[in-house]
């Protein structure tokens, strides 16, 4: 994808650098093609930023941290509340771009933006979010308050398959913080992200608190790496995300990871059968199956494995298309890369003896031949040693196991290593209740397929999906984006005073 060609010559929109307020053209000799997924037509370039455009970024965002630290927390509400009315407005337009540059259908682009939307809404509650503690009194004439105050410098590093979303987790909620933010988007497919990050320089974001560079794993490393960032927040594959949170925390960063994840959604034979297959078809293969949330395991219980035939019947109605046509279900994968990684998987669950009921490989798209599609594809008789289980293969690939027991389930799911999000569907509340309770995954859905959080809660992923201990946006990323000072103080009067204490009792 990196090139060496003179952009210029190229007459394609270009991915600017945001570096101290300016939207600027990159120097770097490095730069990389956005490929529309569906046509393999370049739509744009995006430059690998220097290591001068780092530090220039790195350093802006530094210098107007001592004067947005300051700034009223009203001030900065105000800001987020003018960039979420800018965002709602311009939705259908970024969702075109999304679309166009990532792949996904567009009813599915506007969710994209519409739930990291969500989290920019939550983010004008800073008011309260931000509060501290009071206890009056402690000792004798002896208050202790704490107070949330803003870290410094935070980098933001965003994946390919949320470019909308993701980046709204990430500095929305820092810079109403009063931190200032550094953003390196997906270098595959920055330019609705540059959409959003326009639309919050025309909030009212002042120059400097918001800086981006683009780039692959130098600009990673300098992030990971430079003295005067302070916080990290990184979103995309296990092994990228351990190394950005082994090489951050060895440089005395915070970090937090999202990371790869392997969701089960079990099955039990009291659920709502239509409710069921509906929401597990669309949690499957919805975006092509590249989501850290999408259901790629089925685990059907008892009877319902009988439910099996009629799963594969409703992904067979799906439309595999662009998408931006209408009716679109299933849009390409993201890259070329991706299709061979997706098809050379499947092919590995057929060679390990798996039953393949639904083979999307040589899906045909008439007007889209080019086009990285992979259609709907499941697997049953799988085993939990198989690569199709094991591996995240981040594409429109559900397997199926089957267990007799909700005993036998929770075992399997608490087995697999990793830990972002399950489902359970049933009609039992004392079912839900147990799975709920032992079930040793992060995030779990009570006949929801995708148990994603609203922002009034954090995103909760865990063991091999996450590592860190504070999870993005909601409660848990104000605690990640403030440090907490305690302050216990007494203030004396004209009495007499009482002599020295040299105990460390208060009195």
């Amino acid at each position: 994808m990196n090139s060496a060609v003179p952009h210029a010559t190229l007459q394609l929109p270009t991915a600017k650098l945001l570096i101290d307020g300016k939207f600027v053209e990159s120097d770097s000799n490095q730069w990389g093609n956005v490929v529309n997924p569906a046509t393999q037509q370049v739509i744009g370039r995006v430059p690998f930023a220097t290591v001068e455009e780092v530090d220039a970024a790195i350093a802006s965002a530094q210098r107007a941290f001592l004067t947005w630290r300051n700034t009223p927390l009203g001030a900065r509400l105000r800001v987020m509340l003018k960039f979420q009315d800018l965002v709602r407005r311009n939705m259908e337009r970024i969702a075109r771009t999304l679309t166009a540059e990532q792949g996904k259908t567009l009813p599915d682009a506007q969710g994209d933006i519409f739930r990291g939307l969500e989290v920019v809404e939550h983010a004008c509650s800073v008011g309260t979010l931000q509060m501290g503690e009071f206890a009056e009194n402690v000792a004798g004439g002896v208050d202790t308050y704490t107070l949330r105050q803003p870290i410094g410098v935070c980098a933001g590093i965003t994946p390919f398959n949320f470019p909308g979303m993701i980046p709204l987790w990430m500095f929305p909620m820092a810079i109403v913080c009063g931190n200032t933010f550094v953003l390196k988007p997906s270098e595959q497919d920055p330019l609705s992200t540059m959409e959003l990050v326009e639309l919050a320089m025309e909030a009212g974001v002042p120059p400097g608190v918001l800086n981006v560079v683009h780039g692959g794993k130098t600009v990673v490393d300098m992030l990971c790496t430079h003295p005067d960032v302070k916080a990290i927040s990184f979103v995309g594959s296990t092994h990228v995300g351990t190394h950005v949170y082994n090489l951050g925390s060895k440089h005395g960063k915070r970090v937090q990871s999202m990371m790869g994840a392997k969701n089960h959604a079990v099955v039990l034979p009291d659920a709502n059968r239509q409710q069921t297959l509906n929401a597990l078809v669309g949690a499957g293969f919805g975006a092509a199956g590249q989501r850290c949330m999408a259901t790629s395991v089925v685990v059907l219980v008892g009877q319902s494995r009988d439910w099996l035939p009629e799963l594969v019947e409703k992904a067979k109605l799906l439309k595999v298309n662009a998408g931006h046509e209408p009716g679109t279900d299933v849009g390409p994968v993201m890259s070329k890369a991706a299709h061979a990684r997706v098809t050379g998987l499947i092919e590995e669950g057929v060679q390990a003896g798996a039953a393949l009921l639904l083979d999307g490989r040589d899906v045909k798209v008439p007007g889209y031949e080019s086009g990285n599609f992979v259609g709907p594809t499941i697997f049953s008789g799988v085993s939990p040693d198989m690569s199709i289980y094991t591996q995240e293969i981040f594409g429109p690939v559900v397997v199926v196991l089957e267990v007799d027991t909700l005993d036998e389930a929770i075992a399997l799911v608490n087995r697999n290593p990793m830990g972002n999000g399950v489902g359970l569907f049933t009609q039992s509340g004392a079912a839900a209740r147990k799975f709920q309770s032992e079930i040793d995954v992060g995030q779990v859905g009570i006949n929801i397929p995708i148990p994603v959080p609203v922002p009034y809660f954090s995103f909760t992923g865990s063991r091999g999906s996450k590592l860190g201990d504070l999870g993005p946006y909601g409660k848990q990323v104000v605690q990640f984006y403030t440090q907490t000072k305690t302050v216990t103080a007494r203030w004396f009067d004209d009495t007499p005073a009482e002599g020295v204490n040299t105990t460390i009792a208060l009195r």
